[in-house]
């Protein structure tokens, strides 16, 4: 936890209510995102147990498994999953775009992409454990499924992994959204209880916030009094009509909560990265889309080392520019490594835009520029810095001391032998420079798969899914 996030809990502990910790919102929120509440039976890891969900917050879907032990019924209620899911997914696979490449084929991007919004990241652990053992079944052969399910497996457990992708909001879990958007008074693992956390920041932590006959848990597991007082008993007495009614109580007050949360973080202003960050998402769910399309296995359930060493180094890269990012589109979070010395604000004191470099023919213009901050310089002279006024200007950081910052502008000047207008920064402007910034390291030269070292178990055989892989002790 960085040091403002602390002062803003333990404001928010003084003052009751929570406190803002970011400007703007660095998610992108969809239009028509899908509500989805899952909750699983008590001691199982994946055996679904009832969801609610849908696009209309004025009609909600209910779906129930009304014996949860009966295996038949979990993939009858993972078929009228695929039911309501697959159309929504699928819904945005018509209207695309074609993508200019450099030094690439062009390919078909969507226009839109679908958003699916769980409570909290439990809900996200779960649809992934619920892609897992779905997405395996077989429409043929021992133990048949409807077709729509393996499909549906194979969705989820790909919304489930982009999930894990900084920055990414095809799946969004609102507890870990809002709070990197607000600090409660409370901790870490109670903001994970969404009934507290929107108390914090609406009208301010109330008695009944964890009150379980008021404000159920999110999901996806019950209270243990409800499953004991109230669960238990309605499925002895295999009466679907109870069950389905006891597991409405418990779904209802959480779908009210969460386009509370929606509504919450659709009044902030959507930061400017997070569009450029949708465009991958969207592009990833094209590809993904397209891999279906062609006839192509399920996810393995392991990756080769190959494989998931590059998809670490992407994750890596996404973590790197996600931060940046942040940073550059919200002056609290760039006040986090103000605090630390990676970046300084203050007013330009004095400026040199005709310095330049070099004799002849390898001149340069290196404009200088003199900042007067307050802020701790914690930098190396030859330091590389960018700034969120000029965010396509790069900067070396010549000097600091004695409150007063000497840097030398050295990219996004234009290409006259003076700088364009508005480049170089003005005696009196406010600015903000940061040692943050979008040049890292390119991707990794990794072998491909056939070259894998035996270090790292040596070539993966193809793969080729078979009845195995369907296996789980849990499902």
């Amino acid at each position: 936890m960085s040091l403002l996030t602390s002062l803003a809990r333990l404001r928010a502990l003084q003052e009751g209510r929570a406190q803002p910790v970011a400007t703007v919102r660095h998610c992108h929120l969809a239009d028509r995102p899908m509500m989805f509440i899952p909750l699983k039976l008590s001691g199982e890891a994946a055996a679904p147990l009832a969801a609610m969900l849908g696009t209309d917050r004025e009609r909600p879907r209910l779906l129930v498994v009304t014996q949860p032990r009966n295996r038949d019924l979990r993939f009858a209620w993972a078929a009228e999953l695929a039911g309501v899911l697959l159309p929504y997914l699928e819904g945005f696979l018509a209207d695309t775009e074609t993508v200019e490449r450099k030094n690439s084929d062009p390919y078909e991007r969507t226009l839109d992409a679908p958003q699916l919004l769980v409570p909290n990241p439990a809900g996200v652990a779960f649809t992934r454990l619920l892609g897992r053992s779905t997405r395996f079944r077989r429409a043929d052969g021992p133990y048949p499924v409807p077709e729509s399910v393996p499909l549906l497996g194979r969705w989820l457990t790909y919304l489930a992994e982009r999930a894990a992708y900084p920055g990414s909001s095809l799946l969004l879990s609102a507890t870990e959204e809002l709070g990197r958007h607000w600090a409660s008074g409370q901790s870490s693992l109670e903001d994970a209880n969404l009934a507290a956390l929107l108390g914090w920041i609406t009208t301010g932590p109330g008695d009944d916030a964890e009150d379980p006959l008021i404000w159920p848990p999110a999901g996806p597991a019950t209270d243990p009094g409800f499953d004991a007082e109230v669960l238990a008993p309605a499925i002895e007495s295999e009466s679907p009509e109870r069950i389905t009614e006891a597991l409405r109580t418990q779904l209802e007050p959480t779908w009210r909560l969460m386009w509370q949360a929606a509504d919450l973080l659709a009044g902030l202003e959507e930061g400017p990265s997070a569009a450029q960050r949708w465009e991958q998402d969207r592009g990833s769910f094209s590809a993904m889309a397209a891999h279906i399309a062609e006839g192509a296995p399920p996810q393995a359930r392991r990756d080769g080392a190959v494989t998931a060493a590059a998809k670490l180094a992407r994750m890596e890269r996404a973590q790197a520019a996600y931060d940046v990012q942040r940073a550059y589109d919200d002056p609290l979070v760039m006040a986090e490594y103000r605090l630390t010395g990676e970046a300084f604000a203050g007013e330009v004191v004095e400026t040199d835009p005709g310095n330049t470099e070099g004799e002849g023919r390898s001149r340069k213009l290196r404009p200088l520029v003199v900042v007067k901050t307050d802020d701790p310089v914690r930098l190396a002279p030859g330091t590389s810095l960018g700034t969120p006024q000029r965010r396509a200007q790069g900067a070396e950081l010549v000097s600091a001391g004695e409150g007063l910052v000497t840097l030398k502008i050295t990219k996004g000047m234009g290409r006259g032998k003076t700088a364009a207008p508005g480049a170089v920064p003005e005696v009196g402007e406010r600015v903000c420079y940061t040692s943050l910034t979008d040049d890292f390291q390119g991707s990794p030269n990794l072998p491909d798969s056939e070259a894998t070292p035996w270090t790292h178990g040596g070539p993966p055989q193809e793969y080729v899914p078979d009845d195995e892989d369907a296996q789980e002790e849990w499902s």
